[in-house]
């Protein structure tokens, strides 16, 4: 009988996670998260096929991003749902400086995708794809880069009142249909709250910088009416005005084609963009100087002249 034990349990001993059906290992894996079900990809051999399961990328990216319901990914490719997943998950790091363009280079991309949820309190209130046609509008390409989830105009979306900012979380997917390129547009946590006193808004900000240019991605609420008015996304350069479309379609793209942070991401975005906003503050502040003390020169200049001609008239 003691033998027998032993023969039974070494039997149970040697049944591992291999030894489930496939289907069953699917189950399991579609309940895993992103990086989790990519470490496990790495694990074995026998696992990298199970974690490769498109069905299993695709559910998880749809969990992640139901806007992406109405906004397939690009590329219509097997693995589209791990590759926008690798993509768009994580925060994109600063871009190289671009190199100047070769002749036969593609040129920017001429159609942008928005995937944008926001959620408060962990429940979906807004999941919206817009679509931004850059190569239809000869207007897009020559004003301030801006995309709007939700405008003013719009009915806004009522939250329990007063709203708590750090309870909102946003994700702005950028996809770019021709190339199959994502990029996640902003951070998941606010990086900053500001007030507009005069109006009583709040604008909750999910921003991510790249050297002098900052994605902007924005919510506009009232806090004590627990009303959101407003969600966009706009690109800002280190002197706080709107960079054009032009040109914030050539950062997404050398974004997209860059490099992307690893962990504590979200910290060191929070971190990144305070020290931009002090920057652009104190830029402003020297400039505001300069111009006090080259005004001052004017008025100096000015009432030596008046006063000459004060002088010239007594004496003549």
């Amino acid at each position: 009988m003691a033998s027998a034990g032993a023969g039974d349990a070494g039997e149970a001993a040697a049944t591992g996670i291999e030894d489930l059906p496939a289907d069953v290992l699917a189950l399991v894996l579609r309940r895993l998260d992103g990086p989790s079900l990519a470490a496990l990809g790495c694990a074995s051999a026998a696992f990298r096929g199970l974690a490769a399961d498109p069905g299993a990328w695709r559910a998880l990216c749809l969990a992640l991003w139901p806007s992406l319901l109405a906004a397939a990914p690009g590329g219509g490719v097997k693995d589209q749902y791990r590759r926008l997943f690798a993509d768009a998950f994580p925060l994109p790091a600063l871009p190289p400086p671009a190199p100047a363009p070769a002749p036969d280079a593609p040129g920017l991309p001429a159609r942008l995708v928005s995937a944008v949820d926001l959620r408060y309190g962990g429940a979906l209130v807004l999941s919206r794809a817009v679509e931004t046609d850059a190569a239809a509008s000869r207007w897009f390409l020559g004003a301030p880069f801006r995309v709007d989830a939700l405008v003013v105009q719009e009915r806004p979306i009522a939250l329990p009142a007063p709203v708590a900012p750090a309870e909102l979380a946003l994700s702005w997917v950028l996809l770019d249909p021709a190339s199959g390129r994502a990029l996640s547009a902003s951070t998941r946590r606010p990086v900053r709250v500001d007030r507009r006193w005069p109006t009583g808004d709040t604008v909750v900000r999910f921003a991510v910088v790249f050297g002098d240019a900052v994605l902007d991605a924005a919510v506009t609420c009232d806090e004590r009416c627990g009303r959101v008015s407003e969600v966009s996304l706009c690109v800002e350069d280190a002197e706080g005005g709107g960079v054009s479309g032009r040109d914030g379609l050539a950062l997404v793209a050398a974004a997209m084609a860059g490099d992307r942070m690893g962990r504590g991401a979200e910290a060191e975005a929070g971190k990144r963009y305070e020290e931009f906003v002090d920057a652009r503050a104190a830029r402003k502040e020297r400039k505001a100087r300069r111009e006090g003390i080259v005004d001052l020169c004017c008025s100096g200049v000015g009432a030596a002249a008046f006063l000459g001609f004060l002088v010239m008239l007594t004496f003549r």
